[in-house]
């Protein structure tokens, strides 16, 4: 998807940015945002394939494979990140996975472990390594995605809500811990975003109640009152702005950028 840079906010020059699972998806969409604006931009993902392309398209800046599940790997990106960049401004914590689609007897429990280590221990661990090298700016930013399903009840999703509804008490917590050390922390609550992992999220929830997909495709869309799924775009331009200098006062926000999904 080709990001709109043209109605993006502007950014001080040469902010230092690091995104998890930066190279595919909603990732790319915001990696491309701040690269277009000037930005210094280093991403991690576990897609090789997405890796390749993103070095082929942006040679002078850096990607790295690792699974933020993994204490070590984390570890091994920000090391990176410290060498290539020699600091960090933003904080762009967006690594994540749909998880099982099944009632809550019928979950495995590897499977509600394997969601918790990405979605939620995933962005702790890269606070943990990111916040010291925001801290010696005495200014910086850090925006975790959540979602929807942070601030909605959502069946048959248990794994995904719970750590989704985690991570805006995280990103509450630590706006109050860093705000001393001048570090704006939000959350991007994005709705139904357009492409492959809400397909296939639509799709496995038609197959469990035996219908199309094109019928539970209009199912979801009936619950947003915009009745249109959002772009990477949409969160691209919100992550922009909560690191711009118009965000200078939002912290500690769960932020929904969804067309109103009314439920889940």
């Amino acid at each position: 998807m080709t990001t709109n840079t043209q109605s993006m906010p502007a950014l001080p020059a040469g902010l230092r940015v690091a995104i998890s699972a930066g190279a595919g998806g909603i990732g790319r969409g915001i990696a491309d945002a701040f690269i277009a604006q000037g930005a210094q931009v280093a991403v991690c993902d576990v897609d090789e394939r997405a890796l390749g392309d993103f070095e082929s398209v942006y040679p002078g800046h850096l990607a790295v494979a690792a699974d933020v599940g993994v204490e070590a790997e984390v570890d091994g990106f920000f090391d990176a990140v410290e060498r290539r960049l020699g600091g960090l401004d933003v904080l762009i914590n967006n690594a994540g996975i749909a998880g099982p689609t099944a009632a809550v007897e019928e979950i495995d429990p590897e499977a509600w472990r394997r969601t918790i280590d990405i979605n939620l221990s995933g962005q702790f661990y890269c606070a943990r390594r990111a916040v010291p090298l925001i801290k010696r700016n005495a200014d910086g930013s850090i925006v975790n995605i959540s979602s929807v399903a942070g601030r909605l009840g959502y069946a048959y999703r248990l794994p995904y809500a719970a750590s989704k509804w985690a991570i805006v008490g995280m990103t509450e917590s630590l706006s109050i811990e860093l705000g001393g050390a001048g570090i704006r922390v939000n959350a991007i609550l994005p709705g139904v975003v357009e492409g492959p992992r809400i397909d296939a999220v639509i799709g496995a929830r038609a197959k469990q109640v035996g219908v199309s997909f094109e019928e539970m495709r209009a199912e979801y869309l009936k619950k947003v009152a915009l009745g249109r799924m959002v772009t990477h775009d949409d969160i691209a331009a919100m992550t922009l702005f909560l690191c711009s200098p118009l965000g200078r006062n939002i912290s500690g926000q769960a932020l929904s950028v969804c067309g109103n999904v009314m439920t889940l």
